[in-house]
Order: structure tokens, then C-alpha cells, then sequence
């Protein structure tokens, strides 16, 4: 009796945390991170199993709206294929997700979280799965996914959607309604009331990005988006959604698949942007061509804690690293991703240097221009397979959509590319990134101790 008394005594001596009067605990965190190389924050995590981790991500074709293969095509159409994909692809029971979020922006806050609600159970998910949906302007999607990340961590549930949905054919980017008067008096409360084109113009006007940088940046996206296209690099991410067009003559309906974005302009030359008219402001600089197009799509993530991905044995193919959103001028709001890449990527202990891939939402490319160049990055880990000004910028779904193609671009290049940031502007002044890590990168467990097998209670029991 005497001999197991003690043995628990030592194994609640295991779990007491160490005090500063019988351990140096600060002296022993530097020691183990020292001992433990560049990833030591990651460790516990990924050894542990409690890490978030992505298991698929997917989108649909993006495709310009008003007049692009979705422009008959109802917003929960967009939503329920990424939605069922993700469910089919993985061979997840649905009835285990916990939540599904979703990013929109433009429709009407219950009419959209109920065209949500209903693109659920046409992707075959039961009553019991709740869904809700966040609206943080152009990072919307992202923050879906952040939030989702978020609320396992935090145990609420194991598994969870984070989605994107924009139907910009449907609903109408103006004002809706008056404005208080008040604002007259709060000059940054006027700023956010100002066009985003106008916010690109300021960007231009105030940080010298000149026409021809912002024509180039265009001419690069729509040459990198056409190539990705042709060597089928889109497929690993593209949903093809079935829906149907409408003759505006007749009214007669033919059915379609689509499963290409139709945005994308391989012609497209210096030259002839160069002819394009300013659209904010009379001698300005930013056009229809190096903008960021109006479009319908809708994207989704699965994330799941890692130890039930391990358990159901779906491969890995991202982690969820860290989130941040930072506000700024609302007057340039197009300068975020400048202030949030930085933030997000020292939360995750790392260095820009230390990022691989970004994926950096082309609202403008006055403000992308900007923010490549205010953050030193290299153009060759930008973008690689193009951006918004050749695929479309669906408001609420250019999260989700950035989400997926940088984890398959990532996983595509194997141990070359190990950190990925995400990363957009925000209308009314903000910036929003998020980092996330290859799913098989994790370094091994270095400065653990190899404990020899015995049949005791405690390696310390005699």
C-alpha cells in the first residue's frame, strides 16, 4: 500500500507546474526551445495532436458577373457544390462537422444566412449542423476559415467549415439607405464612405505607384493565371458547378457545366491597358484593367483538429499557423496587407523572410503594387498563379479561394515551399493575413528524451 501511495505522490509531483522556488522555468522554455531548432512553438502541437490542420480546400470557377457563366445562377447554387466536395472528396460523415462558416459581404445578412442555411442541405448535410455567417468585408472568406481555426482550438467542436459565397450579379454594391450626419464631423468616418477605386487613386496618388507599374502588375496576373490554366493547375481546386444560361431573347434555358474561371484574358498587353480610361478620377491611374474584377464564386475549407485527422487518415495538406487583422487609414484602405503580413507572420514566430508563397488579394494593383514593394518582397513568390485582376475578386469568397490555392500550389512544391501567408485590404481601412505551414513540414520532435518501456506507473517508480 505504502509502495503505490508513493507512486502517486510522483505522479502528481509530474503534473504540478514547476514555481520559481524549486525550478528556473524561464532559464528551462529557452533551454527547450533552443534544443528544439526553429519550429519550437510547433512542437507541442503537432506532437500532441491539437494543431488545426486543413484537410481540403476547394472553390468554384470564378466568373464575371453580369454577364459570366454564373449570371443566371442562384448564390446557393454557388455554395452547395465547394460545400459537398469537401464532404465527398474526404469521406467525412457531415453530421460530425460542428459549424460551417461563411464570409459574404453584399446581400442582406439574414437573406444570405439563409440561402446558406439551404446550400447545406443540398450538399447532404443533416438539421444538426448549424451554420452562420460573418461579414468582414473583402476577408470575409478568410475570416470564416481564422474563426472556424479558432473555435477548435478553442473546443468547441473537432471539425469545422470555413466558406466564402459572392453572387456580385445579384446584389449591389451602393449604399443602402441614408447616412447619419454626424459623420461630417469625423473625417475618417468620411473616408469610409469613399469608392474602394477612389481608396486605389489616394494609394497611387500619396505612395507614387505609377500607371505603368499598375498596367504591368495587371498584364503579369491575367499571363500567370492564363498559364496555370493551361497546364491544368486550377484542377486540383476547381469545383465544376452545373447551372444553367439563360437567352435574354427567348428565355429558354440550357444547361451547363462550368468549370474554368472566364475572366482571365491571355492577350492582354501593356499596350492595350495603356488605352484604358481612369474610372475615379480624372487623370488618375486606375482602370478597369488594372482592377480587380466583378465576380460570382464561392469557396470552402474543412478544418479538423489533427489528432482526428490522423484517426479518420486523411492526409494533411495544410496547418493553421496564426490570423491578424490590423486597421489603417480608411482613406488608403488598399495598404493593409502591408500592416497585417507582418503581424500575422511574427505572431507565428517567423520572419518574412521565412514565407515561401503569399497570396495577396489584387483589389488594385495600385495597392498591391504598394504593398509588395513596402514589404521587400520577392515578385517570384507573389501570386504565382495569377490574382483578382485576372481571376475575379468574389467579395465574401476571396478568402476561401486564396486558402485553396496557396495549399495546393504549396503542396505541388513540396519541400521548396514550407510557410504560406494569405493576405487582402479591407473596405473601410483594414488588412487582414493569415499563415499557414505545408501539412507535411513539421519538424520532428528533437529535444524529447527516448524513455525506455517498463511496466511501472512512473519511470521514476522503484
Amino acid at each position: 500500500m505504502e509502495k503505490a501511495i508513493n507512486r502517486q505522490k510522483i505522479l502528481l509531483d509530474h503534473l504540478r507546474p514547476p514555481t520559481s522556488s524549486d525550478h528556473n522555468y524561464e532559464a528551462f522554455l529557452s533551454a527547450t526551445n533552443c534544443a528544439a531548432g526553429d519550429s519550437a512553438s510547433y512542437h507541442r502541437t503537432s506532437a500532441f495532436g491539437d494543431d488545426v490542420v486543413i484537410v481540403a480546400a476547394y472553390r468554384s470557377p470564378l466568373c464575371k458577373a453580369k454577364r459570366g457563366a454564373f449570371k443566371d445562377t442562384y448564390p446557393d447554387d454557388l455554395l452547395a457544390p465547394v460545400l459537398k466536395a469537401l464532404i465527398e472528396k474526404t469521406n467525412v460523415n457531415p453530421a460530425e462537422v460542428g459549424d460551417i462558416v461563411v464570409g459574404t459581404v453584399l446581400a442582406p445578412g439574414s437573406q444570405r444566412a439563409r440561402e446558406c442555411r439551404m446550400a447545406a442541405f443540398y450538399a447532404g448535410f443533416p438539421e444538426t449542423v448549424p451554420l452562420r455567417t460573418v461579414n468582414r468585408q473583402c476577408s470575409s472568406g478568410l475570416q470564416a476559415v481564422a474563426d472556424v481555426a479558432a473555435a477548435i482550438k478553442a473546443g468547441f467542436y473537432d471539425i469545422g467549415i470555413g466558406a466564402g459565397l459572392e453572387s456580385m450579379t445579384t446584389d449591389r454594391m451602393d449604399w443602402g439607405g441614408s447616412v447619419n450626419p454626424k459623420v461630417q464631423d469625423f473625417a475618417q468616418a468620411q473616408d469610409c464612405l469613399l469608392p474602394m477605386g477612389v481608396t486605389s487613386e489616394n494609394v497611387a496618388h500619396r505612395f507614387g505607384v505609377t500607371r505603368e507599374e499598375q498596367d504591368q502588375a495587371a498584364v503579369e496576373s491575367h499571363r500567370k493565371a492564363a498559364a496555370a490554366t493551361a497546364t491544368g493547375k486550377f484542377r486540383d481546386e476547381i469545383v465544376p458547378v452545373r447551372t444553367k444560361l439563360v437567352d435574354p431573347k427567348t428565355g429558354d434555358e440550357k444547361p451547363i457545366t462550368v468549370s474554368v474561371d472566364d475572366g482571365i484574358r491571355p492577350n492582354a498587353t501593356i499596350s492595350d491597358l495603356a488605352k484604358l480610361k481612369p474610372v475615379f478620377k480624372k487623370n488618375g491611374t486606375t482602370t478597369a484593367g488594372n482592377s480587380s474584377q466583378l465576380t460570382d464564386g464561392a469557396g470552402a475549407v474543412l478544418l479538423m483538429k489533427r489528432s482526428v485527422a490522423v484517426l479518420k487518415g486523411l492526409p494533411i495538406l495544410g496547418v493553421f499557423r496564426t490570423f491578424a487583422a490590423v486597421g489603417v487609414d480608411p482613406a488608403v484602405m488598399g495598404i493593409g496587407p502591408a500592416v497585417a503580413i507582418p503581424a500575422a507572420v511574427k505572431a507565428a514566430g517567423l520572419e518574412l523572410d521565412d514565407i515561401d508563397l503569399f497570396e495577396i488579394n489584387e483589389a488594385f494593383a495600385s495597392q498591391f503594387v504598394y504593398c509588395r514593394k513596402k514589404l521587400e518582397l520577392d515578385p517570384a513568390k507573389i501570386n504565382v498563379n495569377g490574382g483578382a485582376m485576372a481571376i475575379g475578386h468574389p467579395l465574401g469568397a476571396t478568402g476561401a479561394r486564396c486558402v485553396a490555392t496557396l495549399l495546393h500550389e504549396m503542396k505541388r512544391r513540396g519541400k521548396d515551399c514550407r510557410f504560406g501567408v494569405v493576405s487582402m485590404c479591407i473596405g473601410t481601412g483594414m488588412g487582414a493575413a493569415a499563415v499557414f505551414e505545408r501539412g507535411d513540414a513539421v519538424d520532428e520532435l528533437c529535444n524529447a528524451r527516448t524513455v525506455n518501456a517498463n511496466g511501472l506507473l512512473s519511470k521514476d517508480a522503484k
